[in-house]
């Protein structure tokens, strides 16, 4: 890695290094965050399904 480095630096492309370490970091944050709402998305549903049990055994109680 350090010799890519050097190879873009001695080439004056550090705004494409920029750009290229900027776009991955962006990337990586949105796969993350897209994880965690499918992660969230399936214990909300957990908990709603919970609910609508509850919700059947207490009107078979009545």
């Amino acid at each position: 890695m350090d010799e890519l480095t050097k190879t873009i630096a001695t080439r004056g492309d550090l705004a494409h290094l920029a750009l290229f370490l900027w776009a991955s970091g962006a990337s990586a944050l949105l796969v993350w965050s897209l994880r965690e709402l499918v992660i969230a998305n399936k214990r909300f549903d957990a908990f709603v399904n919970e609910i609508a049990n509850l919700n059947k055994l207490f009107k078979g109680k009545s």
